[in-house]
């Protein structure tokens, strides 16, 4: 058990409103410390039976599936309000510790003690009356801060300020010591851009938080102060308080006369159809959801007839009972088969609206998707660097997959390179390209024909930004037959040069050899041959190197480790092996992870023979006279290099057993099981493959990328286009004396 001067402090999140988004300011919160490297912990201590409903505590629930946690389940309502009448308000506050304690218990057993133990205070209500008093006394029982969680509209800073100034004083007043500061949710009228939705942690409150904080302190003061800080100013997004279209049918009983894909798209708007279809293609676009009687034909055909033209609708919601005949239904069924939700009710379209209007706009507890991209949103309007300066200081840091994620953004954002993507028309590239362009993690260049590129966009609900470069293949190509025949003098001539060109990788390729760009990023739709081929011909090795490998940046949940090589070397030899120890080391370093290398067998230390244990023992000997400063180890068996206690036992005198955070295997069968089973397993993100040793960066995708992992490779890419410039620059000083 954590001692008492190991106890992780408390913030107390209270709410001065009913509507403020106080579970969503919990999880933007610990979303937030997890990016700076403190490791929280989540408790709600009660129920509110008026804003949950029945079943699970929502917000308990949500924590635990978006964030890995297990809340202990909260005092229920009855209770609390039964000690309440009964005046045993010490041993309500007694079953509040008993449950602070289990947070920090079971996070000790893990082995994992917490910096901070985030808690969700009780929002105020014509019902709970004792929300003000019940929340002091949490402060005082927990000696928890205070951070408010308020909402408004920067249009109205009177009553926001007045609102925030009265909640303060029950802790004390906005000038006291206890009070942290105030986290403003869903805030209206505010500058800010529905586009940018996934800005990086961090960024986009400094922007938001100077109009609001000038408007607060006109009609108060005391906010002015230095100990109240406005941590947090969170605009309102249209796009992340859409329901699911499977939560609308619930929400108004709708039958689903076809289900389709209703637990996954979204309601961004509702638009309510009484004119002739002719006269409201307007409202047929992504994210609608069309409500019209259900004996209008003609809407149902135009929905019909924009779904099979690309637009993803959230679903049609026919209204007053009518149901369509089947001949209809028939002539509607290429329609269906895309997944397009089809909801009826009995009311009439206006009660139908009405109701629509009335929905709960909480996160319910099964949408993860929402949950974790409010989480992200969230935490990157909160100001990071006070919440390091004031909560970090002698706590124990480490890089967690948040600040990997967020270290990867900020370098690419302060290094901003051209990065050329020969999948130029692949849905999910060009969804992650306009995603860096607008985030400033890179220059996209996308090959391709813009027309096709621009339709692929407009299906996806996308806007591609002015200044995303698109290069048109045909165009370009033949310029490039000279310069590739001469880099590959006696293998080609110029038709075969030609031939090769209408690859889009190897024309990519051609523009990083000629330093038209700085990196390139391939393999959403083409083999891992398919992207390194090209580089192996055209690229070449760095001069330090005689050989390519790979990394991958495996995000364990307490943090980022570096699996190498699973990707490329099939048996590579003991030198080849060191080779690749030290490409891994020096990727490790060069993305803040702290390199300590170990070399991966079935034996550990002197414990085993055999050539496959040699061939390690040897790489280690090897790596160890080329990097005499760089912590390495080999043979250990992975639970010696993962696994402290095991670590002590089987290798005590290792400076890397029990704590390795690069692992070398020792052949490609080994590397890509074990990351194969790491990732699926245990549900791991692995970001990579990254290519290292190569002149230039190149990189690779799984076929079965996602958009952020493309996101996140291409920052990887301009990362490494930063470090190869920056060796470059260092080497031709040197050169010159």
């Amino acid at each position: 058990m954590p001692t008492q001067s190991e106890q992780p402090q408390c913030i107390l999140l209270v709410p001065t409103s009913v509507g403020a988004g106080l579970t969503s300011a919990c999880l933007g919160l610990i979303q937030a410390l997890d990016t700076i490297g403190l490791k929280a912990g989540f408790l709600k201590p009660f129920m509110q039976d008026e804003l949950n409903g029945s079943g699970q505590d929502r917000s308990t629930a949500l924590v635990a599936r978006t964030l890995n946690q297990s809340p202990p389940p909260p005092i229920s309502q009855a209770r609390l309000e039964q000690l309440l009448r009964d005046d045993h308000l010490d041993e309500l506050m007694e079953n509040v510790i008993e449950l602070y304690d289990q947070v920090t218990h079971q996070a000790y057993c893990d082995g994992s003690a917490l910096d901070l133990v985030v808690v969700e205070g009780v929002v105020p209500t014509q019902h709970t009356t004792y929300a003000t008093q019940t929340n002091a006394q949490l402060a005082h029982a927990l000696n928890a801060r205070i951070i408010l969680v308020g909402t408004g509209d920067l249009n109205e800073p009177q009553a926001l300020a007045e609102q925030l100034d009265m909640h303060a004083r029950s802790f004390g007043g906005v000038s006291s010591s206890r009070t942290l500061g105030c986290i403003l949710m869903r805030m209206k009228n505010l500058p800010y851009d529905e586009d940018s939705l996934t800005p990086a942690p961090g960024t986009a409150n400094a922007r938001l938080e100077k109009p609001v904080l000038d408007e607060l302190q006109r009609y108060s003061p005391a906010l002015a102060t230095e100990r109240f800080h406005l941590i947090g100013v969170v605009p309102y997004s249209k796009a992340l308080s859409a329901p699911r279209t499977l939560d609308v049918a619930q929400a108004l009983e709708a039958r689903l006369l076809n289900e389709g894909e209703a637990n996954s798209r979204r309601v961004l708007s509702t638009s309510l159809c009484a004119r002739s279809a002719a006269n409201a293609l307007h409202i047929f676009k992504p994210g609608s959801l069309v409500v019209t009687s259900g004996d209008r034909d003609d809407v149902i055909l135009a929905t019909a007839l924009a779904t099979m033209n690309g637009t993803q609708l959230a679903g049609i919601l026919l209204t007053n009972g009518y149901m369509p005949n089947d001949n209809m239904i028939e002539m509607c069924r290429p329609a269906l088969n895309t997944g397009l939700p089809v909801l009826t009710v009995d009311t009439d379209s206006l009660t139908t609206a009405t109701n629509l209007s009335r929905m709960n706009n909480e996160i319910p507890t099964d949408d993860l998707e929402r949950a974790e991209k409010i989480a992200h949103f969230v935490a990157a309007h909160i100001d990071l660097e006070w919440l390091k300066e004031n909560l970090s200081r002698g706590y124990t840091r480490r890089l967690s997959p948040s600040a990997f994620r967020y270290q990867l953004v900020k370098l690419a954002q302060e290094n901003k390179k051209r990065v050329v993507l020969p999948e130029g028309n692949e849905p999910r590239t060009v969804e992650a390209a306009i995603l860096c362009q607008r985030r400033g993690i890179a220059n996209c260049i996308l090959l391709g024909d813009r027309e096709e590129i621009e339709n692929v966009a407009h299906n996806r609900g996308l806007t591609l930004p002015d200044d995303l470069e698109i290069i048109d293949p045909e165009s370009t190509r033949a310029r490039y037959i000279e310069p590739m025949v001469k880099l590959r003098h006696g293998k080609l001539n110029e038709i075969t040069a030609e031939a090769q060109l209408h690859d889009n990788v190897v024309l990519g390729t051609m523009m990083l050899q000629l330093d038209e760009v700085d990196g390139l990023v391939s393999g959403a739709v083409h083999t891992t041959a398919n992207t390194v081929r090209p580089a192996f011909q055209l690229i070449k090795t760095a001069p330090e190197y005689r050989n390519v490998s790979s990394v991958f940046f495996m995000l364990l949940p307490e943090q980022v480790v570096v699996y190498g090589d699973c990707a490329v070397i099939p048996d590579p030899d003991a030198d080849t092996l060191a080779e690749i120890a030290l490409q891994s080391a020096r990727s490790a370093q060069a993305f803040g992870i702290e390199p300590r290398v170990a070399m991966i067998s079935y034996s550990t230390g002197s414990s085993g023979s055999g050539v496959d244990v040699d061939k390690v023992r040897e790489a280690t000997r090897l790596a160890r006279a080329r990097a005499p400063d760089l912590l390495i180890d080999g043979p250990l068996q992975y639970d010696a290099a993962a696994i402290e206690s095991v670590g002590r036992q089987k290798a005590p005198d290792s400076p890397v057993a029990g704590r390795a955070t690069v692992f070398i295997f020792p052949d490609l069968n080994t590397g890509n099981t074990t990351y194969k089973a790491v990732q699926r397993s245990a549900q791991v993100v692995s970001v990579g493959p990254m290519l290292q040793g190569l002149n230039k960066p190149v990189n690779d995708l799984s076929r079965g990328a996602l958009v952020d992992d493309i996101v996140y490779t291409i920052a990887l890419t301009v990362i490494q286009a930063t470090q190869n410039s920056e060796a470059a620059c260092h080497k031709e000083i040197a050169a010159t004396g």
